[in-house]
């Protein structure tokens, strides 16, 4: 019924996104780009195609005027003025793609991207437990027959492939280990897809791609959901993958939660920003202000609708948000 209502008043909303958009800065947030099928991707991200992606950046340089990192701090900060509101693109993970497909448009179009890697699956020495799941849901639509020993091991009677795909979906950062059961019965070797198809950057290109003037920063060691770990774990992860950032010569000013940062409390916050080198954190909420100030939201434009239309639905949504006064996260 939200979704409806949303989607409905979005059809009324002005074509001149740049004058309806209730911020002052825009950023839209995406993973990877591509017009082939990517089996590690497909089953958990809807990657848009190169032309979907241009479309996108068109739409959103005629509204907004695209920053980069050092004109986004010094924007935030009271320090520059730009002729309309800003936008700053940002990438998640780390994927191949960004080198070979997106950068090339980005260049072509002038436009900056900071790239939020996970350094447990630079060079490709792993892969995130979600890739994983998308290879094994893709295996479980495609093998002829499934292994009884599958549906043991998920505590499944013998249910439809639609049902075996969800449940292998649904397997978080605790229980990765079971994707490595069951891939052996799939009989799927990770790090033989790793070392044929390369899904991740190399040390080598980050820092070519840093060279060329994009950012490369933190989006923690290896993926977890930080509303599920202990303050203690959710450093650990911060602080090392910061350390591999300054190792490299990355950009260690800021910090990309993973998944969401739902469920965070202000006493990470607190102990992030004691580390006088971080200049702010992002989140992925849409349209959203933090009671956390130098937290940003972002708006995840992977959607299955043009980036057009998701900015639509989210002026739409934060409007409704602010007749009831729930446009702001507050930390506890």
């Amino acid at each position: 019924m939200k979704n409806r209502i949303i989607n409905v008043l979005a059809a009324f909303e002005s074509e001149n996104i740049g004058k309806s958009f209730p911020l002052d800065y825009c950023l839209p947030l995406y993973h990877s780009v591509s017009d082939k099928e990517l089996p590690h991707l497909k089953h958990v991200i809807r990657y848009k195609t190169t032309q979907q992606f241009e479309d996108d950046l068109d739409h959103m340089a005629g509204n907004f005027q695209f920053v980069n990192w050092q004109e986004f701090k010094e924007f935030t900060s009271g320090n520059f003025k730009p002729q309309k509101k800003i936008a700053m693109l940002t990438f998640d993970d780390g994927f191949r793609e960004f080198y070979d497909i997106v950068v090339p448009i980005l260049e072509r179009k002038g436009i900056y991207a900071c790239n939020f890697i996970n350094p447990a699956f630079i060079d490709n020495k792993d892969m995130m437990f979600r890739c994983k799941a998308s290879l094994l849901a893709d295996a479980a639509e495609k093998k002829k027959t499934i292994d009884p020993e599958i549906y043991f091991i998920l505590s499944l009677k013998n249910a439809d492939r639609s049902i075996l795909q969800k449940k292998i979906l649904s397997v978080n950062y605790q229980q990765k280990d079971i994707l490595d059961r069951l891939a052996e019965k799939f009989e799927i070797d990770f790090k033989a897809y790793s070392k044929e198809y390369q899904p991740y950057l190399s040390t080598e290109e980050l820092k070519e791609l840093t060279r060329k003037g994009f950012g490369i920063s933190s989006h923690s060691w290896d993926h977890p959901k930080y509303g599920d770990l202990s303050l203690k774990r959710q450093m650990e992860t911060t602080d090392k993958t910061f350390d591999y950032l300054k190792e490299n010569g990355f950009l260690y000013e800021s910090f990309a939660f993973p998944f969401t940062d739902f469920e965070v409390k202000k006493e990470f916050f607190d102990e992030l920003y004691k580390n006088e080198d971080i200049y702010c954190s992002f989140g992925c909420a849409g349209i959203k202000l933090d009671s956390v100030k130098r937290n940003f939201q972002r708006i995840p434009m992977e959607m299955g609708e043009s980036g057009a239309q998701i900015l639509k639905r989210e002026i739409t949504y934060f409007r409704l948000k602010s007749l009831i006064n729930k446009n702001m996260i507050v930390r506890k």
